[in-house]
């Protein structure tokens, strides 16, 4: 007999009679919400050649409320499993503290609704904390199936998006990554290559996954020819993130068939991440893109002057007396050099959330006191806005204590992740253990972004969701 609150019906006590599997379904929902919403709606700026960041901040909202409903349904019907507990509380605990570190912020109004054409403020990590908790919720099987379709979708989206921008330089942000050179540089609808290089990481593991273990022999051709549409497309990211990601998708691949025990002829799935990615620096390399004849990574020219600069007024523009930003150790190591100085200067809460250029300011310049903040921000040159070390801007931004929060968080994330694996020997705990473990790895090279951090909090969930059932 169904539960009843009170007198009221059946329906509209759906979620009280909701059972795990139906919740699962449901929750589907929320897991191509987290792929598609920031992509699709970043569609609109990137078309209209328009700033309308908002646009783009209204579908990641629009997502992060179907997820804050999903994760407050699965904590009220205790669908969170017990290996999820420590991952909450830590990213609980993280939560509070960044609301300690808004209160003693630059502008709180920023710290809650982040920066303008970033927007990861306060807000967007309570939608991230959802994302993760309803990951947990969803039963492992269900939930890796649709994100492996998820990733291979939104990969696919952003890569045709990033191809058109490529070879006829129309709808792109990074035309030019100097005020010199055109090199077409891929983004897709993520905001920057670099975003895009992880997005396509994540999309490269599911579409390699799904080449070496579908059942169907339609399946794996669809998979391989996605897999060879995103390592075509990461390389013109030029990008150290993008060479990264092409590498770890090989080994995950290799760790996919091995672990399920796959015959070693599957190996040669990876040549559809080796050959594309030659192809591409062929291309470049033959003159075609942009005025550049020679393939190499711009890294700094990109996170620097093309994205924070120019695109968004949240930075200065470089001082190349202090950085080289051609190259690209130097730029991540004068990156981090700065942040562990602002840090030092302000372990306890950081700078507030999304304000990591604003210690850095010297000057009002030409703009005057009262002039917009990005206006003054501009004026001040060789300041940055994002180190492209998450741990270390998380440390910046809201203070050790979140930093170290985070940390346990993914180390217990994957912890369980690989218990997981070790349990149920199964692909789908593999799966999402290889996503989770790319996402914390790169973010010893880059920063959060809304273009695939929802992504990342999902596999992460998913990766605490319990052990896969032998079916």
């Amino acid at each position: 007999m169904a539960k009843q609150l009170f007198n009221s019906s059946e329906k509209t006590n759906f979620i009280l009679n909701m059972t795990e599997e139906k919740y699962s379904k449901i929750a589907a929902f929320g897991l191509i919400a987290a792929c598609f919403a920031t992509s699709v709606a970043a569609a609109v700026p990137v078309i209209s050649r328009e700033p309308l960041h908002g646009v783009t901040s209204a579908g990641l909202t629009i997502a992060g409320v179907i997820a804050m409903i999903l994760a407050l349904i699965g904590a009220l019907k205790k669908f969170i499993r017990k290996s999820a507990l420590i991952p909450v509380c830590a990213l609980g605990f993280a939560l509070v503290w960044s609301m300690i570190s808004l209160i003693c912020s630059y502008d709180k109004g920023i710290s809650f609704y982040g920066f303008n054409g970033r927007g990861e403020g306060i807000l967007t990590l309570i939608f991230y904390f959802c994302f993760f908790v309803t990951g947990a919720s969803i039963k492992l099987e269900k939930s890796a199936k649709i994100l492996i379709i998820g990733l291979i979708g939104t990969g696919i989206l952003n890569s045709v998006a990033a191809l058109i921008q490529v070879f006829t330089s129309k709808f792109n942000d990074y035309r030019m990554i100097s005020m010199e050179i055109q090199a077409n540089a891929a983004v897709g609808f993520s905001q920057s290559p670099l975003f895009l290089a992880v997005l396509l990481t994540f999309s490269l593991i599911a579409a390699l996954t799904g080449a070496i273990l579908a059942a169907k022999k339609s399946y794996k051709i669809v998979c391989i020819i996605a897999a060879c549409i995103f390592a075509f497309t990461i390389m013109f990211t030029y990008s150290f993130i993008g060479i990264c990601g092409a590498v770890i998708s090989v080994i995950a691949a290799a760790i996919v068939i091995f672990a399920n025990k796959k015959p070693k002829i599957n190996l040669l799935a990876v040549l559809s991440v080796i050959i594309p990615a030659v192809i591409s620096i062929i291309i470049v390399q033959a003159g075609v893109i942009g005025n550049i004849s020679q393939y190499r990574l711009y890294d700094g020219r990109i996170l620097w002057f093309a994205d924070s600069y120019y695109r968004l007024s949240a930075s200065g523009e470089p001082d190349l007396n202090l950085v080289d930003i051609d190259d690209t150790f130097d730029v991540y190591y004068t990156l981090n050099r700065k942040t562990i100085d602002i840090i030092s200067a302000n372990p306890l809460v950081g700078t507030g959330p999304e304000q990591l250029v604003f210690p850095q300011l010297y000057t009002s310049g030409s703009a005057g006191e009262n002039a917009a903040v990005s206006d003054i921000i501009i004026e001040n040159k060789g300041t940055f806005d994002k180190d492209y070390n998450e741990y270390l801007y998380t440390a910046a931004t809201r203070g050790i204590p979140s930093a170290i929060a985070l940390i346990i968080a993914v180390i217990a994330i994957l912890a369980a992740g690989f218990k997981s694996f070790r349990s149920g020997r199964k692909w789908q705990s593999m799966f999402v253990l290889s996503v989770t473990a790319a996402g914390a790895l790169i973010f010893l090279i880059c920063c959060s972004s809304t273009a695939f951090a929802p992504i990342f909090w999902c596999a992460a969930g998913c990766c605490c969701s319990g052990k896969a059932s032998s079916k």
